[in-house]
């Protein structure tokens, strides 16, 4: 049975296990193993996971199943820092979807709604009245995921993956 819970301190090293199992999935063709690497080494990395587990504006929720976590979100309570995405975002306050990741063989499996579901109660519950997220335009199995879960594409940002530029849609929802 699959439980959607918040992670706690304790999940660091698991979640830093898993972001390496599901980050690349959600990278452009084109992108090196080097620059998925980097990423994972300078934001994805257990040590990351303790600072966003211990972040009072970070809420970390997973998906677990037999004690195996197979996909995570993070939720970031704070005014977006990107000149794009404030431009872009019209619902205040907001939460930025900050991950969501599930493991491959997960897919179609029905993971994906309920952790999603759970989400966006918890931004709800912490007051947020709309949430944000960027995605790779090139990631059309997410865009339809996001799209089914109520956002639409309100702009665009860059967003760096190793010494390489992607390029983003930034989504919104109401809450």
């Amino acid at each position: 049975m699959i439980e959607i819970r918040a992670a706690a301190a304790t999940d660091a090293a698991a979640l830093a296990e898993l972001a390496a199992a599901t980050f690349g999935l959600a990278c452009p063709p084109h992108t090196t193993t080097e620059a998925i690497a980097a990423f994972l080494r300078d934001v994805l990395a257990e040590d990351n996971f303790d600072v966003y587990l211990a972040d009072p504006d970070r809420l970390i929720l997973v998906a677990e199943e037999g004690g195996i976590l197979l996909g995570y979100t993070m939720l970031a309570f704070a005014e977006p820092t990107d000149a794009d995405v404030r431009a872009a975002i019209g619902i205040r306050p907001t939460v930025e979807l900050s991950k969501c990741y599930l493991r491959a063989e997960t897919h179609g499996r029905g993971v994906a709604g309920p952790l999603m579901t759970a989400t966006l109660e918890a931004a709800r519950a912490r007051g947020a009245a709309g949430s944000w997220l960027g995605v790779n335009q090139e990631n059309a199995r997410a865009i339809r995921f996001y799209g089914k879960n109520g956002f639409v594409v309100v702009g665009a940002k860059r967003f760096l993956v190793g010494e390489r530029y992607e390029d983003d849609f930034v989504l919104e929802r109401a809450l």
